[in-house]
């Protein structure tokens, strides 16, 4: 690994264990379309791609959808997530002080996900979070998402560091994905929200926890 200036993070399922969260907000939305629930290990499996892509699933999942179905429960979900986003959330072990860690070593850290954008930053400031990150980029209508690369390299350019010189850490396919179209470094967080077999990577592309001192760099 090359000498890293600035990180960026995704957030569910690298950063936080936000899963049991989304998994309420969908099935309020599922039971209010008298629609059968789906268990969280269901939820997981949808994560990853947006909300927009988890509501669809869900509705694929329970029965049969079209663009007014998916509106209604788009709208519906995204109420009741932002109405009740930290109950069962919270950040994984170590990460805390690692992002601490980071921060008095001068790393300029930053978020790039595919959350929405808002609901991002809300989370992350209920959370106490927001203080270690210059950056916090999420989804927004009718802009790219990961697994294109612009997200990515906008953060990088937010941070006004060289994406040669750039981590991005994630837990998903669509993170690795997204860090090998911008040529960006990557490390794997592997007990996150990893939903696909990934090619394999050398070892020094993934941790599987956070420890006392973070990523070693």
């Amino acid at each position: 690994m090359g000498q890293v200036k600035a990180i960026i993070f995704d957030l569910d399922g690298t950063l936080i264990h936000s899963a049991p969260d989304l998994h309420a907000a969908a099935n309020v939305m599922l039971l209010e379309m008298n629609r059968m629930t789906l268990d969280l290990a269901t939820i997981i499996s949808f994560i990853g791609n947006g909300v927009e892509v988890l509501v669809e699933k869900c509705l694929i999942a329970t029965g049969d959808s079209d663009k007014l179905i998916y509106q209604k429960a788009l709208e519906r979900f995204l109420e009741a997530y932002a109405a009740d986003m930290t109950t069962l959330t919270e950040p994984y072990r170590g990460v805390v002080p690692a992002l601490e860690g980071f921060c008095l070593a001068g790393i300029p850290l930053g978020i790039c996900t595919n959350k929405p954008e808002k609901p991002a930053n809300e989370i992350c400031h209920l959370m106490d979070l927001t203080q270690y990150f210059k950056v916090i980029k999420g989804a927004l209508p009718g802009r790219p998402k990961k697994p294109d690369p612009q997200p990515l390299l906008n953060c990088c350019k937010l941070l006004n560091c060289d994406p040669a010189e750039t981590l991005y850490v994630g837990d998903s396919i669509i993170d690795y994905q997204t860090a090998r179209n911008a040529n960006i470094m990557f490390r794997l967080y592997s007990k996150g929200y990893l939903n696909e077999p990934l090619p394999d990577l050398p070892s020094k592309d993934q941790f599987s926890s956070w420890g006392e001192h973070g990523i070693e760099i």
